[in-house]
């Protein structure tokens, strides 16, 4: 699947294997997708990056061709396994791009593994600065997917029939992209993908470990917030993002000690589909201007 360029490997990690995609020479970049997502999601920035950079795309535990999870499996989970796999793979230090998803896991990485990321690049994602808004009701009708995934009857309704899967994933795909079309040329090795056993309950055993802040009421004791954090950090949030209100920037400052922030014009939810040669380009930029080592042994 893919470009022939990129090589793949299956790394063990903390006792499942994960699926690594992977291209390039150069400084690591580790790249993590979102949901309804996988590592095919990247290669358009992964073909534009690999001249200057180590790409390395893995399927997170419970999606693409990576070891679904035993049950719910959040944020820490997932960043615990992308650590191991630093590991497995030998490198000492890379740079993070995430999105979605991979924002919750890539803040979990800085918390608990500062030391092993040289800087970090987010597209979109929910971050503790955006609090209650996240339950505002003109957020809701776009949200509605992640309150039905923490269902257990969720996995056999979509998965009922080749049919209501391939409409199921579609309609994300479509929908949110401000810029219509992005995932045209994959959309069948996407539906193909969550067609795999265990690959739809994959991906909402994620949503199932975040049921306890969930169904706190809006408005309840919020958690304490965590410190902040105090890596190189770009922010590149899509204009017309449906899902994340680019109004929720305004308290990246108090999370991100060395923040960069830009609105990424004209695209939507997915900047790295919509638009592959500014995502790369931004991302390019930054990294290069972050001292990033080669990859090197671990220690």
């Amino acid at each position: 699947m893919g470009d022939p360029r990129i090589k793949h490997a299956t790394v063990a990690v903390n006792g499942a294997k994960l699926h690594v995609a992977r291209v390039g020479k150069g400084p690591p970049l580790l790249l993590l997708h979102g949901w309804p997502e996988f590592w095919l999601t990247w290669e358009p920035v992964m073909l534009r990056l690999a001249d200057r950079f180590d790409v390395i795309a893995p399927d997170l535990r419970g999606f693409g061709d990576s070891d679904k999870p035993a049950g719910p499996f959040g944020g820490k989970e997932q960043a615990a396994d992308m650590v191991a796999l630093l590991d497995g793979l030998q490198l000492q230090k890379v740079g993070v791009v995430a999105h979605d998803v991979g924002g919750a896991v890539a803040q979990e990485m800085a918390h608990a593994a500062p030391d092993r990321i040289s800087g970090l690049l987010f597209f979109s994602f929910i971050h503790p600065g955006v609090g209650a808004r996240f339950f505002s009701p003109d957020r809701l009708h776009n949200i509605w997917y992640m309150f039905f995934q923490e269902n257990d009857f969720a996995e056999a309704l979509v998965g009922a029939t080749p049919e209501t899967i391939s409409r199921y994933f579609s309609f994300f795909l479509e929908d949110w992209p401000y810029r219509k079309g992005a995932f045209s040329d994959v959309m069948p090795a996407f539906i193909e993908n969550f067609r795999k056993p265990g690959n739809i309950v994959g991906g909402f055993d994620y949503y199932r470990a975040a049921i306890p802040p969930r169904t706190n009421p809006p408005g309840g004791k919020a958690a304490p917030a965590p410190s902040p954090i105090d890596i190189p950090t770009a922010v590149r949030w899509p204009e017309h993002d449906k899902l994340f209100d680019p109004a929720w920037t305004d308290t990246l400052p108090q999370h991100f000690t060395k923040l960069d922030l830009k609105t990424f014009p004209g695209v939507g939810h997915f900047p790295h589909r919509e638009d592959p040669d500014a995502a790369a380009k931004e991302i390019a930029e930054f990294f290069s201007g972050k001292g990033l080592r080669p990859w090197n042994q671990a220690g």
